[in-house]
C-alpha cells in the first residue's frame, strides 16, 4: 500500500487522504455513456489499497446512478471510505432545471441518498452551490439538524461567495469549501480563499485541469461534438491563446519528467497546506499518475514561471465554473 499524507477537514474535523477521488464520471455526463461499472468499481477499491479514502459524489450525477455505485464498491469496505455528497442541484433530461434548497426537500433527499449508498450516515454532506432562494442560516441549519439526528456527520458547502461562507459557518461549524481552483482559474484567491483559511475551513479544489485545458492533450479547433464548445474558454481564438499559454506548462513538465497534468494538481496541492485536490477518473489506470503528482515540488523559480503565466484573468473566457 501506498502512503498519502492525511489532510484534517477543518479545525476540529476527521482526518482524510490529501487527494479526493472524484465520482462524478463513473456516471453518464453531458448526455455521454456511463463508463464500464465494473471498472469504476475496481478503481474506488484500488484507490482504497492506495490509500485514498475520500470519495466525492451528487445525488444528481447519473440521476442517482453515481450513489447506487458507490455504494456498490464499499458494501464490504464501509469503515474505510469516507463520503462527500453534494444536494440540491435539478436535471432533466441533462439540463440544468435550477436549485432546490428547501429545508424539507433537503430532509428529502438526504434519505433517498442514504438508500442508494446503502449507508447510515452521511461523512460530508453539502448544497451543491447556493442562491438567494433560500437564506444561507435555514439550508445550513437543516443541515445541522441532520446532524443531530445522526444522519450526518459534517457539513461542507460548494459553490459559495465568501459572505455566504462566513453566514454559514456562523450557523454551524463548516468542515470543507469544494469549489474549482487551478492555474486557469484562481479569481477565488481575491476573497474565498482568504475567508476559508481565516475560517479555518479546507478547500477540495476540483477541476485542477480546467476541464482539460492544462492536460496538454488539446488542440484547436475542438470538434463540433466536443461538449467543451459550450464554453467561451473552448472557443475560437480563446482556445488558441490559451493553448500558447500551457505550452509553457508542457515544457516545465518535460523539463521535470512529469506530464502537465501531474503539474496542474501539484501546483493546487502546493498552493496551501489546506487545499485538497479532487481528481476525477473511472480507470484504475490513471490513480498512480494522480497519486504521484503529490510528490512533486517546485522551486521558487518554477512557481514564479507559473504564477506569471497563469496570473489572475491570464486565461481568456470561462466554463460553468466561474460564478
Amino acid at each position: 500500500m501506498k502512503n498519502i499524507n492525511q489532510i484534517q477537514l477543518g479545525q476540529n474535523g476527521p482526518f482524510v487522504s490529501s487527494l479526493g477521488l472524484g465520482c462524478m464520471r463513473m456516471s453518464s455526463i453531458w448526455g455521454g455513456a456511463t463508463p464500464d461499472e465494473s471498472e469504476s468499481i475496481a478503481t474506488i477499491n484500488q484507490a482504497f489499497d492506495l490509500g485514498i479514502n475520500f470519495l466525492n459524489t451528487g445525488d444528481f450525477y447519473g440521476a442517482g446512478h453515481n450513489e447506487m455505485l458507490i455504494g456498490k464498491a464499499i458494501k464490504a469496505r464501509r469503515d474505510e471510505a469516507f463520503i462527500s455528497v453534494k444536494f440540491g442541484a435539478l436535471f432533466h433530461n441533462g439540463q440544468w432545471l435550477g436549485l432546490d434548497l428547501r429545508p424539507n426537500s433537503i430532509k428529502n433527499f438526504i434519505n433517498y441518498s442514504l438508500t442508494r449508498l446503502g449507508i447510515e450516515t452521511i461523512d460530508l454532506y453539502q448544497p451543491s452551490r447556493m442562491d438567494d432562494s433560500v437564506p444561507v442560516e435555514d439550508i445550513i441549519g437543516t443541515v445541522a439538524e441532520l446532524v443531530k439526528e445522526g444522519k450526518v456527520r459534517h457539513i461542507g458547502v460548494s459553490e459559495i461567495t465568501a459572505e455566504q461562507l462566513r453566514k454559514a459557518h456562523d450557523v454551524h461549524p463548516i468542515s470543507a469549501l469544494e469549489i474549482g481552483y487551478s492555474l486557469a482559474d484562481r479569481q477565488i484567491e481575491n476573497e474565498l480563499l482568504p475567508a476559508a483559511k481565516d475560517l479555518g475551513i479546507t478547500v477540495v479544489a476540483f477541476a485542477n485541469t480546467a476541464e482539460g485545458l492544462l492536460s496538454g492533450q488539446l488542440s484547436a479547433p475542438l470538434s463540433d461534438q466536443d461538449y467543451r464548445q459550450h464554453f467561451s474558454r473552448f472557443q475560437n481564438g480563446n482556445l488558441v491563446d490559451n493553448l500558447q499559454k500551457v505550452e509553457v506548462l508542457k515544457d516545465l513538465a518535460s523539463a521535470k519528467g512529469f506530464t502537465p497534468t501531474q503539474l496542474a494538481i501539484a501546483w493546487v496541492k502546493q498552493h496551501d497546506q489546506q487545499i485538497m485536490p479532487l481528481v476525477s477518473m473511472s480507470k484504475r489506470s490513471r490513480l498512480a499518475e494522480n497519486i504521484s503528482a503529490m510528490e512533486i515540488e517546485f522551486n521558487k523559480e518554477e512557481l514564479n514561471i507559473l504564477n506569471t503565466t497563469f496570473a489572475i484573468g491570464a486565461i481568456k473566457g470561462g466554463t460553468y465554473l466561474a460564478r
